[in-house]
């Protein structure tokens, strides 16, 4: 959902006084010092009908805005600010799901995740909506609606003062939940059975596809909340780079550990002919080595474009619904 889909409200939030707010947070607990705050830069929409053009001024305000709320969430907020990497870049909530948000926050170590908008409703009225996300749960835990007069720089500076000070003042849910499990997910692999096997077909097309799966697992996995991704790009062992994880016998869990993950987990689609494949995981305590689970599917029907469909479904009814 983007962000301005949360600006369809009633007209009747246009007689809020000088910024009450509207709603509050979903959930109260424990405040949670120097936590990590991923802020990403709100979203403007000038709905007025104003006759003069004023794009300049307001992306010049809305800049100063978002560079100030940073600051104060970080000085006098004690918030640690994480910078979390999209792509493309830079991370904006209107080319982003909340979810795309979400995973790019907690891989930069954020424990929250603020969104917003600020939509001008007329000469006199702006709305700002501001929702704050528990990075480690997804559980939104700030969701306000902003209402404050003026469109001048002081207007402007005033409203980020309030602000500043609402999410300042946010309580973290306690959180009842173990931890979200650091894990590595390796690049998918292929075998491939197929009677063309080393023949026929495409090695750059099929590494696409398995690339493809690899990336809508990631996603997955790291949305749900029960994981917390570690990069492994930067690996320089031979058999992450081959993709031969398959082979060594349970080293993955190893390599896992070097980079500070819990577990592990090796995908593999098997080709058994042009059109029919199954899909396989297995993911390991990265401490012991010893298996966590290891799951197959049954014999699918489709050409190599629809591997990640398989990934995505067998990691979704296996590893995700396990409670």
């Amino acid at each position: 959902m983007r962000v301005f889909l949360w600006l369809s409200l009633s007209f009747w939030f246009a007689f809020c006084l000088w910024l009450i707010p509207s709603g509050a947070r979903a959930e109260e607990g424990g405040k949670k010092q120097g936590a990590a705050i991923a802020v990403i830069d709100f979203d403007y929409i000038d709905t007025s009908g104003e006759v003069r053009d004023q794009r300049k001024e307001h992306d010049a305000q809305l800049a100063a805005f978002m560079h100030a709320l940073k600051g104060d969430l970080g000085e006098r907020g004690g918030f640690r600010i994480a910078k979390p990497a999209c792509v493309p870049e830079p991370c904006a909530a209107a080319s982003s799901t909340v979810a795309d948000l979400l995973t790019a926050a907690r891989q930069a170590g954020a424990d929250i995740l603020l969104i917003g908008g600020i939509q001008k409703m007329s000469t006199l009225v702006q709305w700002a909506k501001v929702q704050a996300i528990d990075a480690g749960t997804g559980r939104v835990i700030l969701d306000k609606l902003f209402t404050f007069r003026g469109d001048t720089d002081e207007a402007w500076r005033r409203a980020e003062t309030f602000i500043a000070g609402e999410v300042t003042g946010l309580e973290l849910p306690a959180n009842t939940d173990p931890s979200p499990v650091k894990i590595v997910v390796f690049d998918f692999e292929l075998d491939d059975f197929s009677a063309a096997a080393g023949i026929a077909g495409d090695a750059a097309a099929d590494l696409a596809h398995l690339d493809r799966a690899t990336d809508e697992v990631r996603r997955l996995i790291s949305g749900s909340g029960r994981y917390r991704l570690v990069d492994v790009s930067n690996s320089e062992v031979d058999a992450v780079k081959s993709r031969s994880l398959r082979q060594c016998n349970g080293c993955e869990a190893a390599i896992a550990s070097k980079l500070g993950a819990d577990q592990s987990l090796i995908g593999v689609v098997t080709r058994i002919s042009r059109t029919e494949y199954t899909v396989r995981f297995q993911t390991r305590d990265a401490h012991t080595g010893a298996p966590v689970l290891a799951r197959q599917s049954d014999l699918r029907i489709g050409a190599d474009y629809s591997w990640n469909r398989g990934a995505v479904s067998l990691i979704k009814n296996t590893l995700l619904d396990k409670p």
